[in-house]
């Protein structure tokens, strides 16, 4: 399984961004998984934001960004985007996208390498 982030960069406050984390090794329809978006900024612990899961596709959200994030699958193309708007300085880390993927009794968490997010005037 391989994750690969990549949208990120530099925003002005109150923009929007779109990043998208490529999935290879497993699909959304066939498998059983949880997808996260997690973030770390600089001196800071990872603070997951959002989820998303194969069950139902249900989704969850960190307070912090509650309102402002949206985390969402595309099936044909298997991505997973994260979509910010508006961005506050405060949402400046890097960005990691990872996934729990369950076959059979057997379970793996495997992450991507990361994607910098800095939104600054």
């Amino acid at each position: 399984v391989q994750l690969v982030e990549s949208g990120g960069g530099l925003v002005q406050p109150g923009g929007s961004l779109r990043l998208s984390c490529a999935v290879s090794g497993f699909t959304f329809d066939s498998d059983t998984y949880i997808i996260q978006w997690s973030r770390q900024a600089p001196g800071k612990g990872r603070e997951t934001v959002a989820a998303i899961s194969s069950e139902g596709g249900r989704t969850n959200y960190a307070d912090s960004v509650k309102g402002r994030c949206t985390i969402s699958t595309d099936t044909v193309k298997n991505v997973v985007y994260l979509e910010m708007n508006p961005l506050m300085p405060e949402d400046t880390a890097v960005y990691y996208c990872g996934a729990i993927v369950v076959r059979g009794s057997k379970a793996g968490e495997y992450w991507g390498q990361g994607t910098q997010v800095t939104v600054s005037s």
